[in-house]
C-alpha cells in the first residue's frame, strides 16, 4: 500500500514539474508583440475604429428600389501623444477613394494626417493634412453620427492639406487661421477646360474660425470666414455661423452656411447642366444652408432626433438671356431617428429611422436641363460606435 502511495506521488510531482518547466518555457519562448520599452509610449495613443453599418431600404417617389446591407461609415483612427508637446492624428476613410490625390498627394480617404505642436498653454501649431476648420456643428460633429449631410458639406474638399495656428485666449473662446490647399486635386482634375479661365499659381485658401463658450457651456458658436482661390481672379467666399443650446436633456445646433463662387466649386448646377448645353463649369454661383438637429437624451439609454435642412443652389449669372431666375434647385431634408444605447461602459448605440429628401427644380432648371422634381427616401437600421480599441 505504502508502496503505490509512494508511486502516486512520485507520478504527481513529475507531472507538475513538467508542465511548470512547460510554462516557463512557454514565457521565455513567445516574445510580446510589442517590446516593452514602447508599451509605455502607447499608454498616450489611442485606435480607434468609427464605424456607421446597417440595413438601408431605398425608395423614390414611393416605389421601392431595394434593400442592401452598407457600411455608411468606417474611419480608422489613431491618435495621441509621442512627447509631451507634439500630438498626431491618423484617420483612414475606408468607404472612400484610394487613389493619391493629384494636387496634395495623398489618398482621397485619409481625412488626418497631422502633427500638433503646443508651443505653450495658449498657441499650438499645426502641419500636415487636416479638416478644414470652417464653422458649423454639423461639420464638427463625428461623421459617425451623421446620416445624411447638407449639400455644402458633401460636396466640399473637407480635409485639405496646409497648416494652422490656434490661439486659445480664454478657457470660453478660442480663435484658429488656416492656409491650406484650396483642393485636394488641380484645376484641370476638376474643371478640365472653362472659357477664358486659367488655372491660379497659388490655389490656396485662407479659414478664420472662432470658438466660443457661454453662460457654463450651455451656448457655444463655431463661426468661420473661408475665402478659397478656385483660379485666376477666381474666388470662393464661404461663411458657416454654427450655434449650439445644451440643456440637461435636449440640445439644439442650428447651422447657417453661405458659399458664394465665381466659378462652381460645389458643383451641384454645372453637373446637372447637360454637356449640349455648357460642356464646363459655369461661373457666378450661390449655395446655402440651413441645417438644424434637435436631441432629445429623454433617458440614460434612449434618444430621440430630428434633424432637418433646407438647401439652396443658385446660378446668378446672366450669360443666359433667356434666363428668368437665379433659383435653380430647392432641396428639403427630413431625418427622425430614435437611439437604443445598450451599455454604460461602451460607446456604441442602435438606430432605427428614415431619410426623407424632396429635389425641387425652377421652372427654368426644367426648360434648359430637362429636370423634374423627385423625392427619396431610406428606411435605416443599424449600429453606430466609435469603438475604441486600445
Amino acid at each position: 500500500m505504502k508502496t503505490k502511495i509512494l508511486i502516486s506521488i512520485l507520478f504527481i510531482s513529475v507531472f507538475f514539474n513538467a508542465a511548470f518547466a512547460q510554462r516557463q518555457s512557454d514565457t521565455t519562448f513567445y516574445k510580446p508583440i510589442i517590446p516593452g520599452e514602447k508599451q509605455e509610449l502607447l499608454k498616450n495613443v489611442d485606435m480607434i475604429m468609427n464605424m456607421q453599418t446597417g440595413l438601408r431600404n431605398d425608395f423614390q417617389d414611393g416605389e421601392y428600389l431595394g434593400t442592401k446591407f452598407k457600411f455608411e461609415q468606417f474611419r480608422l483612427e489613431i491618435k495621441g501623444y509621442v512627447h509631451e508637446k507634439v500630438f498626431f492624428r491618423f484617420r483612414h476613410r475606408y468607404t472612400s477613394d484610394f487613389e493619391p490625390q493629384s494636387l496634395d498627394k495623398i489618398i482621397k480617404g485619409v481625412d488626418f494626417a497631422y502633427l500638433r505642436f503646443d508651443l505653450s498653454e495658449k498657441w499650438q501649431f499645426t502641419v500636415g493634412k487636416t479638416y478644414a476648420d470652417w464653422g458649423g456643428f454639423e461639420f464638427d460633429l463625428n461623421p459617425i453620427d451623421i446620416y445624411e449631410y447638407s449639400d455644402i458639406i458633401e460636396m466640399a474638399d473637407n480635409f485639405l492639406t496646409g497648416i494652422e495656428i490656434h490661439y486659445n485666449a480664454t478657457k470660453n473662446h478660442s480663435f484658429g487661421f488656416q492656409v491650406l490647399n484650396t483642393r485636394t486635386s488641380t484645376f484641370e482634375d476638376i474643371y478640365d477646360t472653362v472659357p477664358n479661365i486659367s488655372a491660379s499659381k497659388a490655389p490656396l485658401a485662407a479659414v478664420l474660425n472662432w470658438r466660443g463658450s457661454f453662460w457654463g457651456g450651455k451656448f457655444s458658436t463655431i463661426w468661420s470666414y473661408s475665402v478659397f482661390s478656385e483660379a485666376k481672379n477666381m474666388f470662393k467666399n464661404y461663411i458657416a455661423l454654427g450655434n449650439q443650446l445644451k440643456l440637461k436633456k435636449i440640445t439644439i445646433m442650428y447651422d447657417y452656411k453661405i458659399s458664394s463662387e465665381d466659378l462652381d466649386r460645389t458643383g451641384i448646377i454645372s453637373n446637372e447642366v447637360p454637356d449640349n448645353v455648357y460642356n464646363y463649369a459655369l461661373k457666378n454661383t450661390l449655395y446655402s444652408s440651413h441645417w438644424l438637429r434637435f436631441d432629445y437624451r429623454f433617458t440614460p439609454k434612449w434618444q430621440l432626433s430630428l434633424v432637418g435642412i433646407y438647401d439652396q443652389a443658385k446660378w446668378m449669372s446672366d450669360m443666359d438671356p433667356a434666363k428668368d431666375t437665379d433659383d435653380w434647385r430647392t432641396t428639403y431634408t427630413f431625418i427622425p431617428t430614435v437611439e437604443y444605447f445598450p451599455w454604460d461602459n461602451l460607446n456604441l448605440k442602435v438606430y432605427l429611422g428614415y431619410v426623407g429628401r424632396s429635389f425641387n427644380y425652377s421652372e427654368y432648371a426644367t426648360s434648359v436641363a430637362g429636370l423634374k422634381s423627385y423625392n427619396t427616401g431610406r428606411i435605416i437600421v443599424g449600429i453606430i460606435s466609435p469603438l475604441q480599441v486600445f
